[in-house]
């Protein structure tokens, strides 16, 4: 008779499975994946080469994902103290350091052999400017200065410029997709920088709401941002990229979720960055939906 205690083998690598699919941060690697894949479409003004594209598009995430796994393993003390991290793979034991070094390393080289073999060099070089960013730069200033969020959203942004830049190389399209993702994310993280605070506290993470607790900082910042986003938005109607539809939907998403920056700005609520957050969850999916269908 088995031994109850001692789990399947199948059920084992599931779970190791589970815990290595967790250091890529799969809810972060979707949205690379749709930027990604998006920006490529959007760039493409020919019949899309299918291998181009998924090499691209697969690319593209395992070097986020490598990016992830190395920042987990940088900051595994600190998850260890966060509620709403302490039980990922490496602060709960799960996962080793050695092993996630081996892990995002291969990751992250497998995504930019395959970004330059498949791709193009200048896709492949934006993707090492995303893991040298975000592993070089962002990772080590976050415990220093709040600073590192805004430096944290170049990495964050440049996924649809890469696919932008596979499909037709650098201009003012793809920069654009790279601004309205860079200018998005902040209120987005300023709403969950509000959320966490106590959880940033607690890491000692010099977050705006951590060194600034009436939320004034952070509402400034969210709204700034917010009502940046709202021109830079237009800009793919401007230049032709997308039609009158989504010049009215990216107006009307603006405004919107500017107002909802400018609620919380004006009182720091858990309830109103609650619906800043939401709010800019729903954006984005959306203006990109539109965008695509609204190709020209």
């Amino acid at each position: 008779m088995k031994d109850a205690a001692v789990p399947a083998p199948h059920a084992l690598s599931l779970r190791t499975f589970a815990d290595y699919l967790a250091l890529t941060k799969p809810r972060l690697n979707v949205l690379v994946v749709a930027t990604s894949a998006a920006g490529f479409y959007l760039g493409a003004n020919a019949p899309i080469d299918p291998l181009t594209f998924i090499a691209t598009v697969i690319g593209t995430t395992l070097v986020a994902g490598g990016a992830a796994a190395l920042n987990q393993l940088y900051e595994r003390d600190t998850d260890k103290v966060m509620r709403r991290t302490r039980t990922r793979p490496l602060p709960d034991g799960r996962v080793s350091p050695t092993e996630a070094l081996v892990f995002g390393l291969l990751l992250s080289a497998a995504g930019l052999i395959l970004l330059l073999v498949y791709s193009t060099w200048l896709a492949a070089l934006l993707a090492l400017a995303t893991l040298v960013i975000y592993l070089l730069i962002y990772t080590p200033l976050k415990r220093r200065t709040p600073v590192a969020t805004i430096i944290g959203a170049i990495p964050g942004a440049l996924p649809p410029l890469i696919g932008w830049t596979a499909a037709r190389g650098v201009t003012l399209g793809g920069l654009s997709l790279f601004l309205i993702v860079f200018l998005w994310q902040m209120p987005h993280f300023m709403a969950i920088s509000w959320l966490c605070r106590d959880d940033y506290g607690a890491a000692r993470f010099p977050m705006l709401p951590v060194i600034d607790p009436t939320g004034r900082r952070a509402g400034n910042e969210a709204v700034g941002y917010a009502a940046a986003l709202l021109p830079v938005s237009l800009i793919p109607a401007l230049i032709g990229l997308s039609g009158v539809v989504y010049l009215a939907v990216a107006l009307v998403l603006s405004v919107a979720l500017l107002a909802l920056a400018v609620a919380f700005g004006r009182a720091r609520t858990d309830a109103r960055a609650r619906r800043l957050f939401f709010g800019s969850l729903a954006y984005l999916p959306l203006i990109w939906t539109v965008m695509i269908l609204d190709k020209q």
